[in-house]
């Protein structure tokens, strides 16, 4: 066989197989360098604590993707009034939004135990092992894929107070009173006597502006300093009974989640995980700052006795059980949560 011949088929068989392999490379070079945008629509008012974390959620998620996945952040009502938020992305209108799960549990009872547990968990710690050691993380995704969607982590972090126009000393000064909650706390405060209103977020410092309600649950000591709520209620009530530990959530349209690589759903919990953590030190360093802020707007904070909490607790651990409404998963997700707690010697 000619030298030359036998070296000419074997470039071109050379070639042609490069040719091949570069062919079927060029489709994953290209998913692997594609980007993609999301829009996200948060709970917070623009320029608040609680959106600046927001801010280094997305800025992280970019970062962990080298850039290729970049999503839009929005503070409340910038797409859609806070209310629609859950039906624009269970919609796909836009791609994912940050909420607190108790907003839609007259719809899904299973979502008022994922967002707070009146007279529950007193430690933020423990509320977030539940969701990441006890199972809590896939029970609120089963609870959200009924409805199309993906829970996709918790920002889980301390108490949220009180504010209120009239001073609250003990338990029985809440009874015939209108109280803005929402979720669990909602059925809760209910067995206290409270009338309840339930209401966005965004409309707690115009209620209690205008005496819709006496008293109102709403966000952190910090995030309701900077919304103004020392102007418009005096006394800060302390500890959150009704919400002794929060978690506020990551949920995505679930046919846009299921488009993602793994490495970009990766690091939505990546980040997702590392925003909790930082959000909740950040405020735990920030409490004793915050409540000198309100001193010097002429607050007084009150602090409710332990023996009044402790005894309003039985009322407090029925209304849990309603707020189930016999729900399978609604009962699960509680029953899980309970053997946490007496395994915490909390009951």
């Amino acid at each position: 066989m000619n030298a030359g011949n036998f070296s000419r088929r074997n470039a071109l068989r050379a070639g042609v197989a490069s040719s091949i392999a570069a062919a079927a490379i060029a489709p994953a070079i290209a998913r692997a360098q594609s980007t993609t945008t999301w829009r996200m629509q948060t709970l917070w008012d623009g320029g608040t604590t609680a959106q600046k974390f927001e801010e280094k959620f997305v800025a992280r998620v970019a970062e962990l993707t080298g850039g290729r996945f970049k999503i839009n952040l929005f503070s409340a009502g910038q797409i859609a009034p806070p209310a629609q938020a859950f039906d624009a992305v269970r919609g796909g209108a836009f791609e994912m939004m940050k909420t607190f799960d108790g907003y839609e549990a007259g719809k899904i009872p299973s979502l008022a135990f994922t967002s707070t547990i009146p007279f529950g968990f007193p430690e933020s710690d423990q509320y977030e092992a539940w969701f990441y050691e006890r199972g809590g993380l896939e029970l609120a995704r089963q609870a959200y894929a009924a409805a199309g969607m993906f829970y996709v982590a918790p920002t889980v972090y301390g108490q949220e107070p009180l504010h209120s126009k009239v001073a609250i000393r003990k338990m029985s000064d809440l009874k015939g009173k209108k109280g803005r909650f929402v979720g669990l706390a909602s059925t809760v405060m209910g067995a206290m006597g409270v009338a309840v209103t339930t209401m966005p977020t965004g409309e707690v410092y115009s209620a209690l502006d205008k005496g819709v309600v006496d008293f109102a649950d709403r966000g952190d000591l910090l995030s309701n300093f900077d919304s103004g709520l020392a102007e418009v209620a005096k006394y800060v009530i302390l500890p959150g009974f009704h919400q002794p530990t929060t978690a506020t959530s990551y949920v995505a349209n679930k046919g846009a989640y299921d488009k993602l690589p793994a490495d970009f759903k990766a690091a939505l919990a990546v980040a997702a995980r590392e925003v909790s953590g930082a959000f909740r030190q950040h405020l735990l360093v920030n409490d004793a700052v915050a409540l000198g802020k309100y001193k010097a707007k002429g607050c007084e904070i009150i602090y409710m006795p332990a023996d009044e909490i402790k005894a309003a607790r039985p009322k407090a651990l029925e209304a849990w059980k309603t707020a189930t409404k016999g729900d399978a998963l609604a009962t699960k997700i509680l029953d899980s949560q309970s053997t946490f707690m007496k395994d915490l010697g909390l009951l």
